[in-house]
């Protein structure tokens, strides 16, 4: 039997009235304290939306049983409920908060796609709506920050004249005729929303009365989504949540550093200036001290049998940027091999002359079996993290000992 969709012509229906006609098991749906029970009822009517078009389905209670999900299985609407429901009369209610929050994002989606299209010449080709934001793929060029904000103010202008929202019925080339947006190819009589002389598109989903009860969209950034780019937007109650939440955060920001908030990015953008300047003197500084330090600790590193100097150090109390500085300069010299370990992070760097004629990269794969993390490298170079820094110790130890093998 074909379930009567009841939000088709009422949208902002709370309440109805409905009779049982099956409630059979489900599987078992998972939860936080594990799997619970679950139970599929099928109404002769229902105001529940299913999962459908972007659009996810709606919650609440039919009787005592409260919706864990509403599926849209073909012509039949099946509700999963927590409990077992008798055949009979009910009563369903809505999560209206949901609800309200589903038509706000569906309605101004239609109107923000229609924007795109007609401005920008960009259809929307997908629409899904998150928890948190909501997405519409556009194909096409990429919309820079122009196109973004052009499509958000014509979108905000509609939303601000409060135009009438409508539900129009008929076939398709009678929809073609009236200039929809994206025709579709179905047979039988469709449902349509109509936005007064802004837009006209099939979508069986649930939409405000007027354009003024979006309140208001904000559209956010746009990323590239294979040959897509995928645009995210806000509007209504999320719109205000957001927006408030990212005036605080540029408060916070302008507070941390000492400046109004209108000057935050000319404030970012000299830090990030000198924190590069910084950064160059610091690589400056450190290969500097690695050259001063290499003379010194190949002088002090021991000749084995074979004539490798090993330099083996755990440095402590130094930067740990030092280490490949360090460890290339060693291996400047004729059979040199450093083993250098940073005692704190458990950064590890070998490197040696291409003389000396060992495998580090076999080394550095027995010290890890003993000792774990992760790195890799070539045979004259290898660079690794120890998982735990305190067995930095014992890592050069095994290292040492592989090395004089």
């Amino acid at each position: 039997m074909t379930t009567r969709r009841l939000y088709y012509d009422d949208s902002f229906m709370r309440t109805f009235s409905a009779r049982v006609l099956e409630c059979v098991p489900a599987k078992p749906v998972p939860s936080p304290s594990g799997p619970r029970l679950a139970w599929e009822v099928e109404l002769d009517q229902t105001a529940f939306y299913p999962t459908s078009g972007g659009q996810p389905n709606d919650l609440g209670s039919i009787g005592e049983a409260k919706i864990l999900d509403v599926r849209d299985e073909h012509d039949v609407i099946l509700h999963l409920v927590d409990r077992e429901l008798e055949p009979g009369e009910v009563r369903g209610s809505i999560d209206w908060g949901r609800r309200f929050d589903h038509m706000q994002q569906h309605t101004g989606q239609h109107l923000l796609s229609a924007m795109f299209q007609e401005r920008y010449g960009l259809p929307t080709v997908s629409f899904h709506l998150g928890s948190d934001l909501s997405t519409i793929d556009l194909r096409g060029p990429e919309p820079d920050a122009a196109v973004l904000e052009g499509a958000q103010r014509a979108t905000n202008q509609i939303i601000f004249e409060n135009r009438p929202v409508n539900v129009r019925y008929g076939t398709a080339s009678q929809f073609a005729e009236l200039g929809v947006r994206k025709e579709v190819d179905r047979e039988g009589i469709l449902r349509a929303i109509e936005i007064e002389a802004a837009d006209f598109q099939p979508c069986g989903g649930t939409h405000v009365k007027s354009t003024g009860q979006i309140g208001l969209i904000l559209v956010r950034r746009s990323s590239k989504i294979r040959q897509d780019w995928r645009v995210e937007f806000v509007c209504g109650c999320r719109a205000e949540r957001l927006s408030g939440g990212d005036y605080q955060l540029l408060r916070r920001i302008s507070d941390r550093l000492s400046c109004p908030p209108e000057d935050v990015p000319a404030t970012i953008e000299k830090l990030v200036t000198e924190r590069d300047a910084n950064f160059k003197s610091l690589r400056a500084a450190l290969q500097q001290l690695a050259e001063a330090r290499n003379a010194a600790v190949i002088l002090a590193a021991p000749q084995t049998p074979e004539g490798l100097r090993i330099v083996a150090e755990l440095l402590r109390d130094a930067h740990p940027d030092l280490l490949l500085p360090l460890a290339t300069e060693v291996a400047k010299n004729e059979k040199a091999i450093a083993l250098l370990i940073h005692e704190e992070t458990g950064q590890m760097v070998f490197a040696q002359h291409s003389s000396s004629g060992k495998d580090l990269r076999a080394i550095l794969k027995h010290v890890l079996e003993k000792t774990p993390g992760k790195g890799g490298g070539s045979r004259d170079f290898v660079r690794a993290k120890l998982a735990d820094p305190r067995r930095s110790a014992e890592a050069l130890e095994t290292a040492k000992k592989l090395v004089d093998a």
